[in-house]
């Protein structure tokens, strides 16, 4: 008797084991066999079928680090639930050592253009893989959170025509890198301690000043009560998308604060509904093409 629990016990510990790593994504290196190495991996949420939609997801962390929690697992997850494939990337940012001390001085350390180069060859990546991954190649997007929203729609507006997302989704998003209303942390990250003053980066790098009249649609939210990236950042966008005449949705809630992702419980029930109002938006896109 003692023999048949033990064997029923290695069972169920294999078979969790076995689910385990069924359940857990494989991460990608997108610069493998380069200078890059391996600090930038992307993790894929497939969609069943094929001919799926794509979408490179971008957390935000103020171009330092990370959010993979709410604005990466739970976004690949949500994407995947609903039919689109979506791919996690972990770009490149400035890291700890950079918020700690401002050796960048002296180093070049990850700032301006890395993490944009990440983001181009991520979607280059997926185009590449598209059929064995079940993608449609024509149809990858891309959709970023705070510092990632800006990174999206820097990808939107700097990139070649060919090479920029189909649509891009931009939530709570960092836009100017001007004062009175820039996020004084994600700048100092992107640009770098020794090019923090230099005007002209920051003129290139302030979003609302750069819209091209044929930019991707863009799918835009954020809060009132931002405490983090003032909401002013994703009024300016909504304006200079209006003014080229860009299609696009911009929802602007009271309530929900900021880094609220993809989470059933983060910000409140009002921000929450973003997911839905996207879904929608995104159907009627899929219609029109």
């Amino acid at each position: 008797m003692k023999k048949y629990y033990t064997l029923i016990l290695v069972a169920l510990l294999f078979s969790l084991c076995t689910f385990a790593q069924k359940e857990k994504p494989q991460r990608i290196n997108i610069w493998q066999g380069t200078a890059v190495g391996k600090t930038v991996m992307m993790t894929p949420y497939l969609a069943k079928g094929k001919g799926n939609v794509a979408v490179i997801v971008c957390p935000g962390g103020s171009y330092l680090w990370h959010d993979m929690g709410a604005e990466g697992k739970d976004v690949g997850e949500w994407l995947q639930r609903n039919g689109i494939s979506a791919f996690v990337l972990h770009y490149r940012t400035a890291g700890v050592g950079a918020f700690m001390t401002p050796y960048r001085y002296v180093f070049r350390g990850n700032r301006y253009p890395d993490a944009l180069n990440d983001l181009q060859r991520a979607m280059q990546y997926v185009k590449a893989h598209a059929q064995e991954m079940g993608i449609d190649a024509s149809r990858v997007a891309a959709m970023g959170f705070s510092a990632g929203g800006h990174l999206v729609m820097s990808a939107a507006e700097l990139l070649p025509r060919e090479q920029r997302p189909w649509f891009v989704v931009s939530v709570y998003p960092v836009v100017t890198m001007v004062e009175p209303c820039v996020h004084r942390r994600s700048r100092r990250a992107l640009l770098g301690d020794s090019r923090l003053h230099n005007k002209q980066l920051r003129d290139s790098l302030s979003l609302e000043r750069h819209v091209p009249k044929d930019c991707p649609p863009v799918f835009l939210v954020n809060c009132k009560d931002d405490p983090i990236v003032h909401y002013h950042n994703s009024e300016l966008l909504d304006s200079a998308l209006t003014r080229q005449h860009v299609p696009h949705r911009y929802i602007q809630y009271k309530t929900g604060g900021h880094g609220f992702g993809a989470s059933n419980h983060k910000g409140t029930a009002e921000c929450r509904q973003w997911k839905e109002a996207f879904m929608t938006w995104f159907r009627r896109l899929e219609k029109r093409r």
